[in-house]
């Protein structure tokens, strides 16, 4: 049977997301920094890495300030500025999705090809002189300073934790209390500080009204992502996006559980406009059942110029050859489109959407991830299916479709409630739309309305009267032998008084 089929998005940024970049927000006044929906494009290949960083950071932007640890003194060359434009087509193409179905008339069957409608988602630096200690004294060297873009930047290294600290203190970073203790481990794996700041006479000049996404890249073997840092200022869990290019297949992590979200569930018609809270509830639940420190599966698709079938169902278009290079991707080469949907770039090329919620205690090291050879897609998919109005007296088929739907409805509330621990009772309007058409008895919402809190609600029977009853039983009977001395004799008067 032909269906037809509206694709609905749902921005991923309905989620309570308290987020940092993997490195720790930094202020040079006394106003609070606070960021949000973060997220991150890795590409690998080799031991070549490209990252580019976004934040949502609300705020003046005098006061933003960010330091990441890096593995090497990064050139000039290495550093760019992108365009949001990157982040907010790659969530577009790779949030979780919302697909509607509608049935068609079990008497009046029609064939045609799918049609598909997409709606929008709902997605100045100081001098760095030294005031008190000297750089040298602090075991801090500046090992290279540029201005790049709106951002003056400069590259760091330090021999001690204690005297990186005093350096940020000392040239007006505001810095968390416990950015000593994360410090420490970057500084014995020897690493170097990105320190970032904005240069507000550049941002003018430029014309910009917002900050830029940071990118780098560099040479490294290790293939992790540094998360410790982004805790420091934390005041709970934070989520994190991560986009991976990479070229043979989907990236998972080495030091974490990687899992699936649930995919594929079909779930109640009413839930269209309340599809955010569900997805924010049923990842809470996946992220609570998986002991918190797992990492989550949110797309992977081969995007390979060779593959025609880059999603299915599309959300938008897959990116184009000017997106991967604005993403990083530095091994993409472009090429003249070739046949339908054809890629304007050639080769391999796999994308991977990873969702992380971490604290201090559930994710005490960095990320550490690997490529594996698993080239499967996978989606974030939750599907409605409409009902049509069928007149029973005139189609024969109408009794057996409301039984289907019925049945249906019912399926989709109990997947409701164990994806997201829903209380179901409150939507017994649901399956009675169909009892009544079937003439059947509905449920008793009605008791939900102000009936006796002892009938049962809705589908479950409810428990509190026969618990009652036999508690009840219990006490008489208790009562009755620690009366029967006094109870049984005058239980005997009366029945010869009666009889």
């Amino acid at each position: 049977m032909k269906k037809k089929v509206i694709l609905i998005l749902i921005a991923f940024t309905v989620l309570p997301l308290l987020q940092s970049f993997c490195g720790f927000y930094v202020s040079t006044g006394d106003s609070k920094i606070f960021n949000q929906a973060s997220e991150v494009i890795i590409v690998r290949d080799g031991n070549k890495n490209t990252v580019t960083m976004n934040s949502d950071f609300k705020g003046d932007a005098k006061d933003f300030a960010i330091v990441i640890p890096v593995p090497t003194v990064l050139k000039e060359k290495d550093i760019k500025v992108v365009r949001k434009d990157i982040f907010n087509k790659l969530n577009q193409y790779s949030e979780p999705r919302l697909v509607e179905y509608y049935d068609e008339h079990p008497c009046q069957p029609k064939y045609r090809y799918d049609d598909m409608m997409v709606m929008e988602s709902s997605s100045v630096m100081k001098s760095a002189s030294i005031k008190n200690k000297k750089e040298k004294e602090l075991g801090v060297t500046i090992e290279a300073k540029y201005t790049v873009g709106e951002y003056d930047i400069l590259i760091l290294s330090a021999k001690e934790s204690a005297g990186l600290k005093t350096w940020l203190l000392q040239n007006d970073y505001k810095i968390p209390a416990k950015a000593e203790e994360v410090l420490e481990p970057y500084i014995k794996s020897k690493m170097n500080f990105f320190v970032v700041k904005v240069n507000l006479a550049e941002m003018k000049k430029l014309g910009r009204n917002e900050l830029s996404p940071i990118q780098i890249s560099f040479e490294s073997e290790k293939f992790m992502l540094p998360i410790r840092l982004g805790m420091a200022n934390a005041k709970g869990a934070q989520d994190l996006i991560i986009y991976f290019f990479t070229k043979f297949g989907r990236v998972e992590s080495t030091n974490y559980r990687t899992v699936k979200i649930p995919t594929d569930k079909n779930i109640p018609t009413f839930m269209k406009p309340k599809f955010q809270d569900f997805y924010k509830d049923m990842f809470t639940k996946q992220y609570k059942k998986y002991g918190k420190n797992a990492v989550f599966t949110e797309y992977a698709w081969d995007l390979s110029s060779y593959n025609y079938q880059k999603c299915d169902p599309c959300s938008t278009t897959p990116p184009s050859y000017a997106e991967l290079k604005d993403a990083g991707v530095f091994f993409a080469n472009y090429r003249t489109p070739q046949g339908y949907q054809g890629s304007d770039y050639e080769g391999n090329l796999f994308f991977t959407r990873l969702h992380v919620r971490y604290d201090r205690a559930n994710f005490p090291m960095d990320l550490q991830f690997q490529e594996t050879m698993d080239q499967q897609s996978f989606q974030g998919r939750y599907i409605m299916q409409h009902s049509v109005n069928v007149d029973m007296q005139t189609c024969t088929e109408g009794k057996n479709y409301y039984n289907d739907v019925l049945n249906r409805r019912e399926n989709e509330l109990e997947t409701l409630a164990n994806l997201t621990n829903w209380d179901i009772d409150s939507y017994d309007d649901y399956t009675n739309e169909i009892r009544t058409k079937l003439g059947y008895k509905t449920s008793k919402s009605e008791t939900k309305k102000g009936g006796f809190f002892f009938f049962s609600k809705g589908n479950k029977p409810n428990k509190t009267l026969p618990c009652l009853l036999l508690l009840s039983g219990l006490a008489l009977i208790s009562f009755m032998i620690y009366k029967r001395k006094t109870v049984f004799p005058k239980l005997a008067t009366i029945k010869s008084f009666l009889f």
